[in-house]
């Protein structure tokens, strides 16, 4: 059993065979936070890496043993098809031994554009077009004739689309106010507005009295011109421009490229709806009319897969048969990883990450290659605790076949699964990156790692839900699977969506974001510039620049990478990049400020012995405690508050996880909001540690006893019994789903048979362990 004294590293539980034909073996990682870690990982097993959240895991598993060994498959290519491989940064590592090639599946959502499908990434739709090109009635050509990415399949008048986008009229006005107290929602159009002038100034419309007031014609004006102006007794100057009209010409019938504000405003003012030709198809009329077993193309691709395997198991003509071989195969993969409720034409960007994860796995799931390292991103994401059992199947399933599997992940339940265990930490930053145990989940669960002590420590008594300061209404929900869903949901407090894989969740978030605009807080990158950092993120680089020149009687430019204080060489950037053609870029220290990005002359100036490149290596802790500025201190706070203090101010956003992501926008907005607001959050403790987790409660009661709404998607049973309101959504995914199973407080939700109730009293019985 580990022990640890004053904070110090518990000793490693290691039991470690010298085989290196049967091992993975590492001498001295160094990268990220990684400690000179030496560690020998056995071969064609289930190994599950866990620790806290920043421990250095994905150092480990992703950014050395996947990265290392995705490189070195590279370079036994061509330098031509070198080009045209994914790219893998080399690690900071002595000695890597023992690799076979490797398979990343990690957890970002495919995302992708509208074109992008179910269909189109898994291949299934490949060879549906084949199907119904080569048997299909009436015969109009080749495959390309079905795909609606190429100008001879795709519907002409949304271009293969599906969606038009339409102006959502009824969220421009509010009729509550008159044209001078900004009646026009629309940027622009209030008063003071460039637009303002053009409907309140020209006589035509009386700008002091409410909307309401106005007769329906004055409105009808207002918002369409054309002959409803012309009708008016007061008639608009020629070439007037109702406000929808000048909505539509500016932003949705121009073809320059649109701005993050121009992009707000659409997202804000408009609704797309199914393509009045194609009715959601995306084919032209003739692909439209072809039919397979009585079924068009379009209406197989709304058939939830586990009805649609049926349908093509039943084509018979041997002309086709290594088709719908190929095509049976693909869709009872999909089928047996849990995703059955999906439909081919559902759209990438919608699939949660947990789906998206999935769907990832599926071409690996007939593969008959063996000996290859599968490298898996907390497979349980987005399922609930019932599901969780099914995606083990599938890791057991992948090392049966004779390859390593490798998993990061903080569920019980697949740690119990596992052939052995390791365990990274014991902190996040600079205290982690050591090895703290390696065994099996028996010992783990006796050692004094900071896993080992989560997974015995009893739950907290549930404290009693908060008094909602009111309600808010969720009516007549039809997206995606609801059912005419009509919710309340309680202001004031913590509510949380749950219901199994496809059940509903998100589709439920979704409308209550666009009826009672709402401010989501996911897990999507934060940036993917690579001068985006938690400084200029949280705003506080400013007041730090602001303090360096104060202290130092400068101006505050000297310390900004971006502008005065720039290096000449490096433009800021602290690296030079050489193209190097056909080969790997190059990619080396700048050699004048030897990577600190900033001029001598910026350099030489200090804060209490720090110069401005010197902020970047501190940690928001380090900061907080070291940095005498209120202004600074101040931004910081709420980045320690959500867990993040290990982060370096310096560590570019790009190189966090979906999890620290979620976790950097809150953190933005416990420090700005300063009203109540309606959060919706998604799945907030993916990427989180057990321990993490009860950071995370903190951060939310926060956000609620300042006043906030807090509305979470959640699977994790301890947020779950956290909550003060709960809906849960299914019962079964897909069709099987969409309806509100129990609207109410989580004490009362027991004794039925839904899956949320059987899992939260489980979870009574097991004694507390969150099981998902």
């Amino acid at each position: 059993m580990a022990h640890t004294t004053d904070g110090a590293a518990p000793e490693p539980h290691v039991t470690r065979h010298r085989d290196a034909a049967r091992h993975i073996g590492l001498r001295r990682a160094r990268t990220h936070n990684l400690d000179d870690l030496d560690l020998d990982i056995p071969r064609d097993r289930l190994v599950v890496f866990v620790g806290v959240s920043g421990s250095g895991k994905s150092s480990l598993v992703f950014d050395t043993i996947a990265a290392e060994a995705g490189h070195q498959l590279n370079e036994t290519f061509p330098p031509f098809t070198r080009n045209r491989l994914p790219k893998w940064s080399r690690p900071d590592v002595e000695h890597i031994g023992g690799l076979t090639p490797v398979v990343v599946v990690d957890q970002r959502r495919i995302g992708g554009n509208a074109r992008s499908t179910v269909g189109t990434i898994t291949d299934a739709w490949t060879y549906l077009r084949l199907l119904y090109s080569r048997i299909g009635r009436p015969q109009v050509g080749d495959s390309n004739r079905f795909s609606f990415n190429d100008p001879v399949g795709m519907c002409p008048t949304c271009s293969g689309l599906g969606e038009v986008v339409v102006s959502a009229v009824e969220r421009f006005l509010d009729l509550d106010r008159s044209l001078a107290e900004g009646a026009i929602l629309l940027p622009g159009f209030g008063n003071g507005g460039y637009w303002y002038s053009r409907y309140a100034d020209i006589g035509a419309f009386d700008p002091d009295t409410p909307l309401r007031r106005w007769s329906p014609a004055e409105r009808e004006a207002l918002l369409y011109g054309g002959e409803a102006a012309a009708r008016l007794g007061r008639r608009p100057p020629a070439g007037y421009e109702g406000v929808v009209e000048r909505f539509e010409r500016i932003h949705l019938h121009t073809s320059d490229h649109l701005s993050d504000r121009k992009r707000e405003t659409i997202r804000r003012f408009t609704r797309a709806r199914a393509c009045p030709e194609c009715g959601g198809d995306r084919l032209n009329e003739a692909a439209r009319a072809v039919t397979v077993r009585g079924r068009t193309i379009g209406e197989v691709a709304r058939m939830e897969i586990t009805e649609l395997v049926g349908l093509v198991r039943g084509i018979t003509s041997a002309r086709v048969a290594p088709v719908v071989e190929a095509l049976t195969a693909r869709l009872e993969a999909m089928d047996t990883i849990g995703l059955g409720h999906l439909t081919l034409a559902r759209a990438t960007p919608t699939l949660s990450g947990g789906e998206s994860q999935r769907i990832k796995t599926v071409k690996h799931l007939g593969s008959s290659l063996t000996g290859m390292t599968y490298v898996v991103d907390e497979p349980t994401v987005g399922l609930h605790p019932t599901d969780v059992e099914s995606m083990i199947r599938l890791l057991e399933r992948l090392r049966d076949s004779g390859n390593s599997v490798l998993v990061v992940e903080h569920d019980p339940a697949v740690m119990a699964h596992a052939d052995q265990i390791v365990e990274i930490g014991p902190g996040a930053g600079a205290a982690g990156g050591r090895l703290v145990f390696q065994g099996p989940f028996a010992g783990l669960r006796k050692a004094g790692t900071p896993t080992g002590r989560a997974l015995t420590r009893r739950r907290p008594p549930t404290p009693d839900p908060r008094r909602p300061t009111g309600h808010f209404t969720v009516t007549d929900a039809r997206r995606n699977n609801l059912r005419d869903v009509t919710v309340r949901v309680p202001t004031g407090v913590l509510t949380v969506l749950t219901g199994v894989a496809g059940s509903g969740k998100s589709s439920l978030a979704g409308e209550l974001v666009e009826q009672h605009a709402a401010t989501v807080i996911d897990q999507r990158p934060v940036s993917t510039g690579r001068r985006s950092t938690p400084l200029t993120y949280t705003g506080v680089a400013p007041a730090l620049r602001a303090l360096f020149a104060r202290r130092n009687r400068v101006p505050a430019a000297l310390f900004s990478a971006n502008s005065e204080g720039a290096c000449p060489d490096c433009k800021g950037l602290g690296v030079l990049y050489t193209d190097l053609a056909f080969l790997d870029g190059q990619e080396v220290v700048c050699d004048t400020c030897h990577g600190r990005r900033f001029t001598a002359e910026a350099l030489a100036h200090t804060v209490d012995g720090l110069s401005i490149a010197d902020i970047d290596d501190l940690t928001v802790d380090q900061a907080v405690a070291r940095l005498p500025d209120p202004a600074v201190t101040d931004a910081l706070h709420p980045l320690a508050d959500v867990g993040l203090g290990y982060l370096r101010l310096g560590q570019t956003l790009n190189t966090l996880s979906g999890g620290e992501c979620q976790r950097i926008k809150t953190a933005k907005e416990l420090r700005r909001a300063d009203r109540p607001t309606v959060y919706v959050l998604d799945e907030p403790t993916t990427g989180l540690h057990m321990d993490d987790v009860d950071t995370l409660l903190h951060v939310l009661d926060r956000l609620v006893e300042r006043g906030h709404t807090v509305v979470v998607i959640e699977h994790n049973l301890d947020v779950v019994r956290r909550a003060d309101w709960l809906i849960d959504l299914g019962p079964g995914p897909g069709r099987h789903g969409g309806r509100v199973l129990y609207e109410g407080r989580v004490a009362d939700y027991t004794g039925r048979s839904t899956p949320t109730c059987r899992a939260l009293a489980s979870d009574d019985v097991a004694g507390g362990a969150p099981t998902a």
